[in-house]
């Protein structure tokens, strides 16, 4: 099947196409295919399956059971990344041919998934807030309570041995209030200005470069014609340290991290179109974050980390989200990727 003989509408399909033979190797590419994975049709052409890609959350045993069993195989969002280190979402078909050949099609899904998560989140997020909302109430109320009763009984003893056990309550208390307030989030209303998004990146690269130990390398990509815009930039400068030293514990003093900007047009984000929004990227080449809490580490208390207290990105989220923005992540082995979409122009009343 050459490029000369083959059916049109094979190249005009939004579906990747592949033939393998049954030694796994490429015969034929359509177009998509081709744009999929980032090579054209001469480096495609005789090349293992497994050497087309960078990653990919299946193997080839997949192909080889297709082949034996003479039997269809389908997988739903696969996540894949290309050789040049795109990533994408996919859903995989696999299917048996009469000359033992193997028809593999593979479709985009990222959008649609991307769409259908955010959804979900927004509203397991809000669930979350919610609950812990009613959770602060509780414990703040009995915990005033507490704290009152120590004060007064620290003033009717004499003994400073027995003030110490005063004192411990009253601080523990203290210490549990300021707990639940770091839950709560931000909770007084900000300063509303133009700011410049590349000045509070610089601020908390250079903060958090200070406090860096090791080789840890903290890189600069920044797009210089996005212009200024209205933010709060005490509490975006927040979500912005909580993301970047995130991604240094990541790296345990060792690595790169990338702080990126870009300028990206025709945004929805719950459900509202934005014309124009700010994509602030954190990418480090650590570990990447375990498969099993990437769609919960936005929320409260949740954590990879032995001594993490689960609220830097929870609270980051809630800023973002004050911003009518959102924070997308993509993570894998040697590559995560937290994004930060924030529009140029939005409405504060609608907070």
């Amino acid at each position: 099947m050459d490029r000369q003989s083959d059916p049109d509408y094979l190249h005009q399909l939004s579906t990747a196409v592949l033939v393998l033979t049954p030694q796994l190797q490429v015969r034929y590419a359509n177009h998509a295919a081709e744009q999929l994975l980032g090579l054209g049709q001469r480096r495609l052409l005789g090349q293992n399956a497994a050497s087309l890609y960078s990653q990919l959350a299946t193997d080839t045993a997949l192909l080889r059971q297709t082949l034996e069993r003479e039997q269809g195989q389908s997988l739903y969002a696969v996540s894949l990344v290309t050789l040049d280190g795109q990533h994408h979402t996919i859903d995989l078909i696999f299917t048996p041919l009469e000359s033992a050949e193997i028809l593999v099609e593979a479709r985009v899904v990222d959008h649609q998934q991307r769409i259908s998560q955010e959804l979900q989140h927004y509203a397991q997020q809000h669930a979350a807030q919610l609950l812990v909302r009613g959770l602060a109430h509780e414990i703040k109320n009995p915990l005033g309570g507490l704290r009152g009763a120590a004060q007064l009984l620290e003033r009717e003893l004499d003994d400073p041995e027995l003030k110490e056990f005063t004192t411990i309550i009253i601080e523990q208390s203290d210490r549990l209030r300021g707990l639940v307030d770091r839950l709560l989030g931000p909770q007084y209303p900000g300063t509303w200005a133009e700011g410049n998004v590349h000045r509070l990146l610089e601020q908390v690269a250079r903060l958090c470069e200070m406090e860096a130990t090791g080789t840890l390398v903290i890189e600069r990509d920044y797009d210089p014609s996005i212009p200024d815009f209205v933010m709060d930039a005490e509490q975006l400068q927040q979500a912005l340290l909580n993301v970047v030293r995130n991604a240094v514990q990541a790296l345990d003093g060792q690595g790169r991290i990338v702080l990126r900007t870009r300028s990206q047009g025709q945004t929805t984000i719950a459900g509202r179109r934005h014309r124009q929004v700010v994509a602030v990227s954190v990418v480090d080449d650590g570990p990447g974050i375990d498969p099993s809490i990437q769609d919960t580490l936005f929320y409260p208390m949740v954590t990879n980390k032995a001594d993490g207290s689960g609220l830097g990105l929870s609270i980051a989220q809630k800023i973002v989200s004050q911003h009518q923005g959102r924070i997308e992540l993509e993570s894998w082995p040697g590559h995560t990727e937290f994004t930060l979409l924030l529009p140029m122009t939005f409405s504060k009343e609608a907070q």
